[in-house]
């Protein structure tokens, strides 16, 4: 098992930066493949950003290519999503999750995930 919680949420203005923040604890974190999702009130959870099985690879939603950057700090079993040139449809809750398989975009494929928190882009 593991246990993921995120930080680093909050409120900016449309074209500010965040970098979130995702540690995880329990069974060993480099075992699992990392991704990001978020989900916005009244719409369903939608993949953001994900590690490749072997960690080699990153994978992004079109709506955030180019504006977000998936990272890791394996010594500190920790995931990071670099927000950059945020936009308010970019608010929403923000969840890291962990995997096995090789599916990345699929949230029915995570096993793991965090509390969430919260990014809120104003206009």
């Amino acid at each position: 098992q593991v246990q993921l919680v995120e930080s680093g949420g909050g409120l900016v203005q449309a074209g500010g930066s965040l970098r979130l923040s995702c540690a995880a604890s329990g069974r060993t974190f480099s075992s699992y493949a990392m991704g990001w999702f978020r989900q916005a009130p009244g719409k369903e959870r939608e993949f953001v950003a994900a590690f490749s099985w072997s960690g080699r690879s990153t994978y992004y939603a079109d709506s955030v290519k180019g504006r977000f950057t998936i990272s890791r700090d394996n010594a500190k079993n920790t995931v990071y999503l670099q927000m950059n040139s945020l936009k308010p449809e970019d608010t929403a809750v923000y969840y890291c999750a962990g995997r096995t398989s090789y599916i990345f975009y699929d949230a029915l494929h995570y096993d793991y995930w965090g509390q969430g928190t919260q990014v809120t882009v104003s206009s």
